[in-house]
Order: structure tokens, then C-alpha cells, then sequence
């Protein structure tokens, strides 16, 4: 029974509804072997998309593995150690010298220097705003007389490789947004660390370990506990495959790398193999750049099952190394020992080694934990680029340290004996050495150490000038993604000239 509304076609019509699927289906075919093929091509190079290359770089630079294809000018660095140190080293204590600070101690912070400038949640309620003096005094190291904090003697010892930047600069106040904007780029979270996006741009440097590899250690001083999430390596919109590797501390220092009892290497060969075709199928079948990804991913976990042991035994290691780097580099996990594993990264072809140490949140009892953090990390970080140094590494390794922002002149709570610091992304210290770096001092902040009056330095201008060391021009390393470029520096950055060798 039909209704007045219903139709039942004809024979010419249902041929047309017939022809129109067999286009469909010769169209959707043929935008899928289009779209393998160009696919293919993208992900033949460890998972991206090579380009012609660059007009002006010179043609004696080795083509990156990586989606660039070819450098954009003559790099200074090839690979980088970024000591990150989470939760916002206090500025006042260890690399910023504001000798009238005494002077001012316990009087209230003027309001032309406070400027109404935002506040956190956990000062924003306070009715008093005390400077609060250091503790702890400052001392003049190395050929030119900088200042740094008492605290950090070893790193005293090799300041004449830094380039201080006191200058620095963020407009978050929060940690998750801070950490998310120094590492991506982006206080929203989705976007590709740094580590990721040069694996992307450059690719793997070797067949056995990947291109970015992450470590943390928890700082000797009563850790805040702030979360250290996995995004903060993370790929985001890239191919997974150019994630941070995360090794740990012990036996097992890659998650799921062993095999299981009873599985022998030809065995999990074949088993790999075979998965391969399964996998080529499916990407046949899909187009998805995620399967492609994950076979690589699988590949790289089988060369690493034999390259990560020999990386963490460090018996090989002299008596001399383990004595440059402190007693704690013999015990794993902590940040000495991170540092020692970095070098041995490095000297195997990783390109970028990303160390977090945590505790650095003092919003009270500073005086009391700042000095446990700061002998965490003073002797190690000095004998890396020592170490670095001695072996040759140093001129092509670029070193960054630095936290995702610095801390309050004035006391949260109130002036107190035992006391701590709020976050303050307006001025906060970082300091780089090695490859395309030139040591001295850069930028200056007031009397208070509380703005910036000289030489400021953002965070896009800092991933700009890693970048440039690495031969890389920020602005050209760009990924499309929902209809528009990004790049880690997003729409801003400007390549610091002055930090520049």
C-alpha cells in the first residue's frame, strides 16, 4: 500500500541511483589510494613530511630526517638538554642580585611597583605586602664578576659558559597554564611540546633510541606535589611517534619494553613482522596516520630493547665522572644521575633530552627547602657542562635551565621568619650555554626584582632563539591542524640577536 506522498521509482531512475554509487565508490577508492600514496611519501622519513629545500640553506648541511627536509640555515647546536625545573625557582635567591632588597625588607611594596599587576589566588586576599630580603647572600664568580647565589657555588664555577637572562617573561601566574605555555607554546592543552616538535622537524638522529627523551626527579625540598601530566612532552596534534619517551628510575626503565617470559628476540621479530603487513593493510584500508605511526612505534620499542640496557648500566662510567657529578649520581632517579644518563643520551643520537625536577613551589618555608633544591642541582648541572665540555660536546649541545616562572619579592603571608614566595610570571631568571650561545648577562630587572626595565625576554622569543641555534627558523617549522598552521612560537617570537654567539 502506498501513500499520497510515496514513490516507488522507476527502472531509469534506479540505474541512475546505481551509477551514482559506483562514482561514489571510484571517488572514495580513489581519494584513499591517493591519499596512501601521499602518504607513503609524508611518513618515509620517521613519520613526516619532507619538503624541498630551503633556498638559502647552505648545500653542504646533512638533510634532517624530520618533516623540514633541509635546515634553514647553518646550525650552531644539533641536540639539547633542557633542565626544567618545576614549580618556579625563587629568582631572588639564586640568579637575580638586588642588593637594596636588605634595605627594603619588612617596608610595604609601592603600589608603582606593584602597577595593579594581577595576583594568584593565594596572595590576591592579603592586605599587607611586606618585601621580604633574602636569606641567603650573593657572590661574584668567574672572569666577570656576575652575581649569583651563595647556594650555587659549583655553578659559580662555570659561569663564564652562561648566558644569564634575567629578563624573562610569561603572562601566566598559575602552574598547569605556565607549565603548558613554556613547553607548547599555548596555556590551552593540546598543542606539541618543544621535544616534539623538533623529533617532528629534524626526526631521529638514530635507529635505536627515539628523538625525545624525558626524565624526573623530585627535589630534596617538601614537593607541592603539582602534577607533572604527560602532555607536557606530549605530541598533541602531531604523529604520536614524536611524543617524549619517559625513562625511569630501576629495573625497568621503559614501561612495556621487556618481553614477557617465554618470548624469545626471533620470536617477537616474526611477531612484529606480522603485524607490519596487518598494519600496511589497515592503512591501506584507512588512511590513518596514526597506523603508520604506531608500527614505527613498535619498531623503535624492538631496536630500544637492546640499546636502553646498555644506555642505564653505568659501570663503564669512571671513577673521575661520578665524582665531577656528586655521590647521588650513583643512585638512580635522582637529578644527578639524570644528568649523567642525559650526557650518555646524547652521546647515543637522542636530539633533545628534557630532565624535570620537582620541589620548587616554596610558597612558605623557603629558607628552609631552597637550599636542599639548590644542592640537588648545583654540582650536576655544573659537571654536565663540564663534562660536555671536556668531551668535545659542548660547542654543538645546546643547555637550558629554567623553571616556568620565578617567585614574589614580597612574603606570602605576611614578613615571616620561615617564608615563602608567591608565583610571579612579570620577571623571573633562566640560563642557556653551549651550541650558538654567547656568554654574559642579559636584561635587568628594577630595584625590587619585581618588573622588567631592561632587554625583555618572552617565552616565544626564547623556543625562537633554540630554534635558530638548531638551525631552524621558528616561523617556518609549522604543522597544519583544523584549518590553520601552528608552530611552537604561535603568532610571536622574535629570535633573541643579543644571546646569539
Amino acid at each position: 500500500m502506498t501513500t499520497p506522498h510515496s514513490h516507488r521509482p522507476n527502472q531509469a531512475e534506479l540505474a541512475a541511483f546505481h551509477q551514482s554509487l559506483a562514482r561514489r565508490a571510484f571517488l572514495q577508492g580513489g581519494a584513499k589510494t591517493l591519499g596512501t600514496a601521499a602518504l607513503a611519501s609524508l611518513l618515509a622519513a620517521d613519520g613526516a613530511a619532507p619538503v624541498a629545500r630551503a633556498a638559502n640553506a647552505p648545500s653542504d648541511l646533512a638533510l634532517p630526517t624530520g618533516a623540514l627536509g633541509a635546515l634553514h640555515f647553518a646550525p650552531k647546536a644539533k641536540r639539547v638538554i633542557y633542565l626544567f625545573q618545576s614549580g618556579g625557582p625563587s629568582q631572588l635567591e639564586l640568579l637575580d642580585y638586588k642588593p637594596r632588597l636588605k634595605e627594603f625588607h619588612g617596608s610595604e611594596l609601592p603600589d608603582s611597583i606593584r602597577q595593579g599587576q594581577r595576583l594568584t589566588g593565594m596572595t590576591s586576599g592579603q592586605k599587607s605586602f611586606p618585601v621580604v630580603a633574602p636569606k641567603f647572600g650573593f657572590k661574584q664568580y668567574g672572569d666577570q664578576g656576575t652575581w649569583l647565589g651563595e647556594l650555587l657555588p659549583h655553578t659559580g664555577g662555570v659561569v663564564d659558559r652562561l648566558c644569564l637572562v634575567r629578563s624573562m617573561h610569561t603572562e601566566a601566574i598559575n602552574h598547569d597554564p605556565a607549565i603548558t605555555f613554556i613547553q607548547t607554546g599555548s596555556q590551552q592543552p593540546g598543542r606539541p611540546s618543544l621535544g616534539a616538535w623538533l623529533s617532528y622537524g629534524l626526526g631521529r638522529m638514530v635507529d635505536n633510541l627515539p628523538a625525545f627523551v624525558v626524565m624526573i626527579s623530585h627535589g630534596s625540598g617538601r614537593d607541592a606535589n603539582q602534577g607533572l601530566l604527560e602532555r607536557l612532552w606530549g605530541a598533541g596534534f602531531l604523529p604520536s611517534s614524536h611524543q617524549g619517551v619517559k625513562l625511569r628510575a630501576g629495573a625497568d626503565p621503559v614501561l612495556y619494553l621487556s618481553d614477557p617470559p617465554g618470548f624469545d628476540r626471533d620470536l617477537r621479530r616474526e611477531m612484529l613482522d606480522g603485524l607490519g603487513r596487518l598494519n600496511a593493510l589497515e592503512l591501506a584500508r584507512t588512511g590513518d596516520p596514526e597506523v603508520e605511526a604506531r608500527t614505527k612505534q613498535y619498531e623503535l620499542a624492538f631496536q630500544m630493547q637492546t640499546s636502553v640496557p646498555d644506555l642505564v648500566d653505568l659501570s663503564s662510567e669512571t671513577v673521575e665522572t661520578f665524582a665531577l657529578y656528586g655521590d647521588e649520581s650513583k643512585k638512580p632517579g635522582t637529578f644527578a644521575a639524570n644528568c649523567l644518563l642525559a650526557r650518555r643520551l646524547l652521546e647515543r643520537g637522542v636530539r633533545f633530552v628534557q630532565l624535570f625536577h620537582r620541589g620548587w613551589d616554596q610558597h612558605g618555608s623557603l629558607p628552609t627547602n631552597i637550599p636542599k633544591q639548590a644542592k640537588d642541582i648545583d654540582q650536576p648541572q655544573a659537571a654536565l657542562i663540564q663534562d660536555l665540555a671536556r668531551r668535545g660536546m659542548l660547542d654543538d649541545t645546546l643547555v637550558v635551565w629554567g623553571g616556568e616562572f620565578g617567585r614574589t619579592v614580597y612574603g606570602q603571608g605576611g614578613l615571616q621568619d620561615d617564608y615563602g614566595r608567591d608565583h610571579h610570571g612579570r620577571c623571573f631568571s633562566m640560563w642557556l650555554a653551549g651550541g650558538g650561545i654567547k656568554p654574559g648577562v642579559i636584561g635587568e630587572t628594577d630595584e625590587y626584582g619585581y618588573n622588567i626595565v631592561r632587554d625583555p625576554v618572552h617565552i616565544h622569543d626564547l623556543n625562537a632563539t633554540i630554534l635558530h641555534c638548531l638551525g631552524v627558523d621558528h616561523e617556518r617549522l609549522t604543522f597544519r591542524f583544523q584549518g590553520r598552521d601552528y608552530r611552537i612560537t604561535d603568532v610571536h617570537g622574535q629570535v633573541v640577536r643579543s644571546m646569539l654567539a
